[in-house]
């Protein structure tokens, strides 16, 4: 008789998943980068069928020798974007990693979840099932929805991943009942609602115990990368000068021309439910008064029932931007030192809450940061129970420095024990880049010496090569030995590419002095 989820997800073992020190485990791992996310909201992303190649840098796994991969993808991964993974690999040889990555694909470029296309595909399932070993193989996903369970089902083989009968846990509403259990702070909210006049309803009671509120964030319970938010401003609204009920019907009436980026977003409301919060405000005026930080960890297997083990990996603080200014658009790492034990310490007990309950494997806490004087004051925003934004550049400095994290100070160090540092972004976006090929790209950062270098310890290293030549969007992850050297191969990276796109004739000329921006959207 098959076995259930939960009885599959029992066979985890507590080395499973660690891609640090040691040999590794002896083990398959069947990689499946599927985006199985509300799909309206997929939509807004540009190049979203691209976004399966972030998680190429999972290949970090192969450099254990006990370890072999299945990495599945909607359609075939050129030759080229997989090897500049490999390539970067420190202590083995790439020839050695690529005998042990098996790639399959569904031929299916339509913009349905990569899970969805494998689960309609017996034939390539019976094909990946033949290449993992019983009892010694396990599923890794950006995301488990009931679409990885049914997988895991299929296929008899344990996911790394929370269960998604847990996935309120990683809702806006979960993530606020978290954060009271915990005692880490967060802004003041309300209760989930589904209908616009119980939203009218929650938001006059949110003001009217704040009236000093100058506007709220109204957020959907499930979205995702800022993509389910929307401002809405209250002092144009003048709610002091009216009844309690004049302030509902103007609230009401504000609310109905929310500019919400997910334009069904009513019908989304309905289904998944929506709350108020209070909107943020900076305590002191300047530039650098407020930061938008988060902290990531990792649930490893407890093994024999036990909870899993609670592992912070890192901190960053967040690019954010879009018509709302939520929405995500690149990191840098690590977050201030100002506040970032402060975060991390935040971040652990987030992580033991949730492995209480039996989440696993990736997730992340977003946080508000405001300085008062010398002081910093954080306040938590939501949870991710999944990889997001800030997984792939993370896995990109392990793949290819071998250092460790000091979890004192937060740093990531060099085998040397030298600090590192970077800048990245998934949405490097300019239409002077349209029509430049991977290996355009790879000859001029190459030809600029601006690759990244072992020996030096800084450079660049590109994802989403796929993007490129369509939408003349790329991600690229900048590192250096401090922050301000980062940066400074971050921007002489991007000039790179627009000097040499301009030197090629590729895309739109545009402007001489025109800079490229962090466009588009991105889970």
């Amino acid at each position: 008789m098959p076995l259930s989820f939960r009885q599959l997800q029992a066979q985890l073992q507590p080395s499973w998943g660690r891609v640090s020190g040691g040999h590794g485990p002896d083990v398959d791992v069947l990689m499946v980068p599927s985006l199985s996310l509300e799909q309206q909201q997929m939509g807004l992303v540009m190049g979203a069928h691209h976004y399966e190649e972030r998680q190429l840098f999972a290949l970090i796994g192969l450099r254990h020798p006990g370890v072999r991969m299945v990495y599945a993808s909607s359609k075939p991964l050129a030759d080229l974007v997989v090897d500049a993974v490999l390539e970067l690999l420190p202590g083995v040889p790439a020839a050695h990693a690529r005998r042990r990555l098996h790639l399959v694909d569904t031929d299916d470029a339509s913009s349905r979840p990569l899970t969805a296309k494998l689960l309609e595909r017996p034939a390539l399932l019976q094909r990946i099932a033949e290449l993992l070993r019983p009892g010694r193989s396990f599923i890794s996903c950006f995301v488990v929805s009931d679409l990885e369970r049914q997988l895991s089902e299929r296929l008899q083989v344990p996911l790394l991943g929370t269960d998604p009968a847990l996935a309120h846990w990683g809702s806006k509403a979960g993530s606020r009942a978290l954060f009271a259990r915990q005692g880490v702070p967060h802004p003041p909210g309300s209760a989930l609602v589904h209908t616009l006049s119980d939203l009218a309803e929650v938001t006059a009671e949110l003001w009217e115990g704040h009236p000093e509120l100058r506007r709220c964030v109204v957020k959907l319970n499930q979205g995702f990368s800022g993509e389910g938010n929307a401002c809405l401003e209250l002092e144009p609204l003048e709610l002091a000068e009216r009844p309690a009920r004049g302030r509902r019907q103007q609230l009401l009436g504000a609310l109905e021309q929310l500019p919400m980026p997910a334009g069904n977003w009513l019908k989304l409301m309905a289904e998944q439910g929506a709350l108020v919060e209070a909107w943020l405000e900076p305590w002191q005026e300047g530039a650098e008064a407020i930061h938008s930080p988060s902290v990531q960890g990792m649930i490893h297997p407890g093994g024999n029932g036990r909870p899993g083990e609670v592992e912070v990996l890192s901190s960053h603080e967040q690019v954010l931007g879009g018509a709302n200014g939520q929405t995500y658009l690149g990191c840098l790492f690590p977050a201030s030192e100002a506040y970032r034990a402060e975060l991390m310490g935040y971040g652990q007990a987030v992580g033991e809450a949730l492995a209480a309950v039996g989440a696993l494997e990736r997730y992340a806490v977003d946080f508000i940061a405001r300085r008062r004087g010398r002081h910093w004051d954080l306040q938590a925003i939501e949870v991710n129970l999944r990889q997001g934004g800030t997984t792939h550049t993370f896995m990109t400095l392990n793949a290819i420095t071998s250092g460790r994290m000091d979890p004192a100070s937060g740093l990531f160090r060099s085998p040397t024990g030298s600090p590192l540092f970077y800048r990245a972004t998934d949405n490097l976006c300019d239409p002077r880049l349209r029509g430049l090929l991977p290996i355009d790209l790879i000859d001029i950062v190459a030809e600029a010496g601006l690759h990244y270098d072992p020996a030096q310890l800084r450079g660049s290293v590109f994802h989403l090569l796929g993007c490129l030549s369509e939408f003349g969007k790329l991600g690229m992850t900048c590192i250096g030995r401090s922050a301000a050297e980062a940066d400074a191969v971050y921007a002489a990276t991007a000039a790179q590419l627009l000097q040499a796109a301009a030197s090629l004739g590729a895309g739109d000329p545009g402007s001489p002095d025109q800079q490229p921006s962090d466009c588009a959207q991105r889970p």
